[in-house]
């Protein structure tokens, strides 16, 4: 069972891709656009990744305040997975990414990467994080669908 995890920004997705088992995840690719609100090409390459690597499911970060409020960000990530569950037809499941960027920010300073080379991955590292976080979770995948489709 594979999961697409993705890490929705106003410019860019980070994906990362699960293994087969749902052990680990890895970062595939940073998804860029040049206008935040034109979806057309991002979702045609989600679509890709999905066929390429089987998926079964997307795993979307949502974007919570640190208080637990859902502001701007959270509006327009839901927005993106409603597009998601027409055009790519798989479940998308809602996962808190909460500090997402900053464990992935501290993975890659404790690699020491460069800052010039940490901003370019630190999209992808965000969305291996996340699901990552995920997997480590051992989360019932059945129950967590069902919840989300009660939801919509």
């Amino acid at each position: 069972m594979r999961i697409i995890g993705l890490d929705f920004g106003s410019k860019t997705v980070g994906v990362a891709v699960s293994d087969p088992f749902g052990w680990t995840a890895q970062g595939l690719e940073i998804i860029r656009r040049e206008d935040e609100n034109n979806l057309k090409k991002t979702i045609a390459r989600i679509k890709e990744l999905c066929k390429e690597y089987s998926a079964e499911y997307i795993l979307l970060g949502l974007p919570k305040n640190m208080n637990n409020t859902a502001g701007e960000r959270v509006e327009k990530t839901l927005l993106f997975k409603k597009r998601l569950l027409k055009e790519v037809k798989l479940p998308v499941i809602l996962w808190d990414e909460r500090l997402s960027t900053v464990g992935a920010e501290r993975v890659l300073l404790s690699a020491d990467i460069s800052r010039a080379k940490r901003k370019k991955v630190i999209d992808k590292q965000a969305a291996v994080f996340i699901l990552q976080g995920f997997l480590d979770s051992k989360p019932d995948i059945k129950k967590l669908l069902e919840e989300e489709k009660n939801e919509q």
